[in-house]
């Protein structure tokens, strides 16, 4: 389970080295070619944190119930100090809880789905959900501040760098 609150610590301290780096105006600046900013990825990723924080607390998670805290994607100083507070909370949540998960597909109602899960299950999730945005954010990141330097396997599935050891190794 460490590696696990492991890869969650690492992930956020990637995102915040981004942030670090990146200028407030390219924070807030829109790439054409994912249509969003970079500070926008970086709220919807860190919104999925809060959530499962918030669900931690109450014993349920839903993940459509986001905030979409628009201060977060145009200031990175909120968006690095919600990182910290991200941080916290996973170093401070080592122990598996139940949970139950909210779902809903239906566009026409807020009708919900109750699952059972559980915080590692969630938090496994979570850190699946920023790997593919950082992976989103990387295309953003290299358009609009391509100063930033970024860490070879950032936004890059665990999975897959171990395939591509593998495909070297075997050259």
């Amino acid at each position: 389970m460490i590696q696990l609150y492991h890869a969650g610590k690492t992930i956020l301290t990637q995102l915040s080295d981004v942030v670090n780096q990146i200028t407030e105006e390219d924070f807030r600046k829109t790439s054409l070619s994912l249509n969003a900013t970079v500070g926008q990825h970086l709220r919807h990723t860190l919104e999925f944190f809060i959530c499962l924080e918030q669900g931690y607390e109450l014993g349920v998670v839903n993940y459509d119930k986001r905030i979409h805290n628009k201060a977060m994607e145009n200031d990175k100083h909120i968006a690095l100090h919600t990182i910290s507070q991200i941080k916290d909370f996973v170093t401070n949540n080592q122990g598996d809880k139940a949970l139950k998960l909210e779902v809903g597909y239906q566009p026409d109602n807020d009708e919900v789905v109750t699952i059972d899960t559980n915080y590692l299950r969630e938090l496994t999730y979570n850190i699946e959900h920023a790997v593919h945005h950082m992976a989103i954010m990387k295309i953003g990141i290299r358009e609009v501040a391509g100063y930033i330097t970024l860490p070879p396997d950032f936004g890059v599935a665990v999975s897959t760098i171990r395939y591509k050891e593998t495909e070297m190794a075997s050259r």
